[in-house]
């Protein structure tokens, strides 16, 4: 039953520095794309050389760049096939009152054979009707331009100003199997399904247009590492952390560092200048290393850190994916203590084992 509340708003509201990121972004490419037309075309200085397609289409980039339909090949390959398809159209039945339906439908076909689906080519090609009823009409090369040069220069424009913001463009795409260099998928998404069986669900759920595979899979793993956190309910790096530790400084020879590694064992050891923490080195570090004028400073490498009162979900989300063994929890540029993967396995292992 279709209740009232179904009419509501259906989405979280933007926070208001997304909203102005977007809407910059938006007027940015639509001015880029106008001045890249005009240089294209000096002569046509005089007229309006946006079509009113490309509103819609900077929306979907600079908005929701996220979305399999904002992509570049959905946007200049969907544009471009419309407007043909609009043309050929044209060719056959000159009666806009035909060829506009006609040129939408088949706009459609030709979008799904491309795999270019793109909301806003459906108003290409009713907009390169509406233009073929002017003398003015260039014919053929509308496709071209403004359609094909317009619809590249947003897709530029919009690279640039959504890394430049921090959003990601074009979308992220399912990574490799390790970075290893194995077969195995990373160990975050070992439990998980794998790309392909993300795509067919997403197909067999008619959802593929709203989201892609990688992103679905990057909620997926969000929600499993979050769930694992509600294992260790409300605990933080401080009540997790190692406190006794044993550090390096900065000016400790390699000799000092081999010896500490194989008295405690450590995978990973933190450097502390005068209790001000300094880097961490990983014991894979010292292999191969012979000059006996390197120091703990040349080998130190920087890894994320944490505050005392970050959650368990956020050493989960810096642990799970390979990249370090260790997490500093710094107090200002103090080291306060250091969580590594083994502590942590272990805490959720206990945890589980009594729920």
């Amino acid at each position: 039953m279709i209740r009232l509340r179904h009419f509501g708003p259906a989405m979280t509201a933007p926070t208001m520095a997304e909203a102005i990121r977007a809407a910059l972004g938006a007027g940015v490419g639509l001015l880029a794309c106008n001045l890249i037309l005009w240089l294209a075309a000096p002569a046509a200085s005089g007229l309006f050389l946006l079509i009113a397609p490309f509103g819609a289409t900077a929306f979907l980039i600079f908005v929701v760049p996220n979305s399999p339909l904002a992509q570049p090949w959905s946007v200049v390959a969907g544009n471009t096939l419309a407007a043909l398809a609009a043309l050929v159209t044209l060719a056959l039945a000159q009666d806009p009152l035909v060829a506009a339906p006609a040129a939408i439908a088949l706009a459609i076909l030709g979008m799904a054979a491309a795999r270019a689906f793109h909301p806003p080519a459906g108003a290409v090609a009713l907009a390169t009707v509406i233009s073929a009823q002017s003398p003015a009409f260039s014919g053929w090369t509308f496709a071209l331009s403004p359609v094909l040069a317009g619809s590249a220069a947003l897709v530029a424009t919009g690279i640039l100003w959504n890394r430049a913001t921090g959003r990601v463009y074009p979308f992220r795409q399912p990574p490799p199997p390790s970075s290893h260099g194995t077969a195995d998928p990373a160990p975050d998404r070992r439990l998980g399904l794998a790309p392909a069986d993300l795509a067919h669900l997403l197909d067999r759920l008619r959802m593929s247009p709203n989201i892609g595979v990688e992103d679905l899979a990057r909620v997926l793993s969000a929600a499993g590492t979050e769930a694992a956190a509600h294992h260790l309910g409300h605990l933080s790096a401080a009540d997790i952390m190692s406190r006794d530790l044993v550090t390096a400084a900065p000016t400790d020879s390699l000799q000092s560092l081999a010896a500490a590694f194989r008295t405690h064992r450590f995978k990973t050891l933190p450097l502390s200048d005068h209790g001000h923490y300094a880097g961490l080195i990983d014991q894979s570090a010292l292999l191969g290393l012979t000059d006996p004028a390197t120091t703990a400073a040349d080998l130190a490498a920087p890894v994320a850190t944490l505050p005392p009162d970050a959650t368990a979900a956020d050493l989960m989300d810096l642990l799970a994916d390979g990249r370090q063994q260790a997490v500093p929890i710094l107090d200002g540029p103090r080291l306060a203590g250091l969580v590594t993967r083994s502590d942590l396995i272990a805490l959720l292992s206990a945890r589980l084992r009594d729920s």
